[in-house]
């Protein structure tokens, strides 16, 4: 779903877990895990190059791949973490500052797992990119799903 006020875009995104909120908060920290379903081979044509984060308030994270010829840097830091419910953190790439986009991940219990909803809220210049990112958040939290579904049935 998309919104548009007079300065901003949110994107917003959610699905349903048959994982409790911890493992799927975990899947958003834990570099191991992100290699399985955010970047990586297993996700694209791309190689990872680094993942880092601090995941606390104010600690930062570099993700770094190569997409053919191209190095692309998925930057940001991260304004809340409050294990299990809630994520916040600044996101971009090298060539667009971070502080421009703010991605909200909300992680709620329900009867048979949980839910997942994530908001983008961009600065109102990236409105023609809205569809193309919902899209792509949508994309990601298909495969982070997909990811948990296999690794449970190990």
């Amino acid at each position: 779903m998309k919104k548009v006020t007079e300065k901003r875009v949110f994107v917003q995104v959610e699905k349903t877990f048959d994982e409790p909120a911890e493992t799927i908060f975990d899947a958003w920290l834990d570099i191991e895990m992100l290699s399985h379903w955010m970047f990586g081979p297993a996700v694209r044509n791309e190689e990872i190059l680094n993942l880092t984060n601090d995941p606390r308030p104010g600690g930062r994270f570099s993700y770094q791949v190569k997409r053919g010829n191209e190095i692309l840097n998925h930057i940001g830091a991260y304004l809340e973490v409050k294990r299990p419910y809630l994520l916040v953190f600044t996101w971009g790439v090298d060539i667009e500052p971070a502080e421009e986009s703010v991605v909200t991940i909300r992680i709620a219990p329900t009867a048979t797992g949980s839910l997942l909803q994530l908001e983008h809220d961009m600065d109102l210049k990236w409105s023609a990119y809205a569809d193309r990112t919902e899209e792509g958040w949508t994309y990601m939290i298909g495969l982070l799903h997909d990811y948990l579904q296999r690794k449970k049935a190990k």
